[in-house]
């Protein structure tokens, strides 16, 4: 029988669920194989708990490997315990946890063991855009396990003692763990981006708990609740969060409830979930600065849409898309990221941001709040890639490059009066909000402060939105 009540891994459980809500599956399986030494050894629960609980009243599906039954190892029993559970999950539609703490695949049960691997992975990827899947790293995660979070729509890890890595940093040529640990929850939150969200083991089951309560069920429940936070409210000092935009998504939200994701890597593109009217929303925004804790700037980016940037929002786009969760984006870019080594991925990253708003049905509402330049301002959620509704600030601007910029290369030779004159001119004619609006390309010029009370009203009029789209078995960018 599996020790649950004194384990890591059944500590973890009754941390993460309503009290006394949790209901264990298959406690007695133990191990089959009897090769190497394993006959006589006891393993209870082959190493993992699983089972279903409640979060909020929410449902959820959970595994923990328990580190102290030969190291967690995946073997053949404990896979099909996961793959159980993966299979009453898709039955009756609720999120998967899983809490890995595991030294990877069971050398004792050699192609067993693989296999067991494949089936997890089978599991997972049936059930992607189906139900959510949720992955948390508090001890190793290494080899064929990484795979496990990278498979999940959403990934924590814990800061201090977690191990996530394909390859180990000694195993990599020219590196160590001492120069770069490529297996900490920092570098796989700021460098690769696998990692969502970076805490200590109490915080993440507490924001798990957060997350359940925000995400829908499964693809085909809508994730509402109860909104008591006024829906006209005007917000005075929203032009001021501009720059960044993971505050003015706090702001605009219901009672700020944002949750961020990805926060370490890519800043220059804020992603996250939101509560609008009660109603959870996806929201993407660029960012031009991160203020820190007393308010000062401790990060400047340049208006453009990054490699990382991209990937980052497309990715999102996608998942919001697959669960119908709404898309709002705030648009503030000029360009793209100019350098020798962006230049490598940029097109096919921004192709990817490109096609996944495009490819997307649920309603989309983008709100223009700074400078919205050429094809980085087309990739941003624009009209002509399908979003519903477009609002622009009053202060926006929408056009093709600078003012100036395109002065001096429509009128080369000139001298500096003439350059003025005729940028002042584009800049009336061809980059205000209201040009925009004058061609369709922007419904309504709003104030920054009623920018909540715009936005919540379209997604109320989208509410029951529907789009045919070409048939096809799906798009391959």
């Amino acid at each position: 029988m599996s020790n649950i009540a004194t384990s890591s891994a059944g500590k973890r459980i009754a941390a993460l669920l309503d009290d006394n809500s949790f209901v264990e599956i298959g406690a007695a399986v133990t191990a089959r194989a009897t090769d190497f030494n394993l006959k006589p050894t006891e393993t209870p629960s082959d190493g993992v708990i699983t089972g279903y609980g409640v979060i909020d009243g929410n449902l959820v599906y959970v595994y923990s490997q328990d580190a102290s039954v030969l190291g967690g190892s995946i073997g053949e029993m404990h896979a099909k315990k996961i793959a159980n559970l993966y299979d009453l999950a898709l039955k009756v539609g609720a999120p998967v946890i899983g809490l890995i703490d595991s030294t990877g695949i069971r050398l004792q049960e050699s192609t067993d063991a693989l296999n067991a691997f494949g089936t997890i992975y089978q599991k997972m990827a049936l059930a992607s855009g189906v139900i959510p899947q949720i992955s948390a790293v508090f001890g190793n995660c290494g080899g064929g396990l990484a795979l496990i979070p990278a498979l999940t729509d959403f990934t924590f890890m814990e800061g201090d003692k977690a191990k996530l890595f394909v390859n180990s940093p000694n195993a990599i040529e020219g590196n160590r763990e001492e120069k770069c640990d490529t297996a900490s929850a920092a570098f796989q939150a700021a460098e690769t981006g696998l990692v969502d969200v970076v805490a200590d083991e109490a915080s993440i089951l507490a924001q798990i708990r957060e997350l359940i309560t925000i995400l829908p069920a499964n693809n085909e429940e809508a994730a509402d609740s109860d909104c008591e936070d006024d829906l006209n409210r005007a917000i005075p000092d929203l032009a001021n969060a501009a720059g960044d935009t993971s505050i003015a998504l706090a702001q605009i939200a219901d009672e700020g409830t944002f949750i961020e994701l990805k926060a370490e890597y890519a800043k220059d593109m804020v992603i996250g979930l939101m509560k609008l009217d009660g109603i959870t929303v996806g929201a993407i925004a660029n960012r031009t600065v991160v203020f820190d804790e007393e308010g000062k700037e401790a990060v400047k980016f340049d208006a453009v849409i990054s490699v990382r940037g991209a990937k980052k929002a497309a990715d999102f786009v996608k998942f919001c898309d697959a669960y119908d969760i709404p898309v709002l984006t705030l648009t503030n870019a000029t360009g793209f990221a100019a350098t020798s080594c962006s230049e490598k991925n940029i097109a096919a990253a921004v192709g990817q941001l490109t096609y996944a708003f495009a490819e997307a049905s649920v309603p989309k509402v983008n709100v223009i709040i700074g400078k919205a330049y050429g094809s980085a301002y087309v990739a941003m959620n624009s009209k002509a890639l399908g979003a519903d509704v477009t609002f622009a600030w009053s202060t926006a601007e929408v056009g093709t490059m600078d003012a100036t910029l395109a002065a001096k290369i429509m009128y080369e030779g000139e001298g500096a009066d003439v350059i003025s004159e005729k940028a002042a001119e584009y800049a009336a004619l061809q980059n205000s909000a209201l040009s925009a609006a004058k061609r369709g390309y922007v419904d309504t010029i709003i104030d920054a402060q009623d920018t909540r009370k715009y936005v919540i009203g379209a997604f109320e009029m989208l509410y029951t939105k529907r789009e045919d789209r070409p048939g096809k078995k799906h798009g391959t960018v």
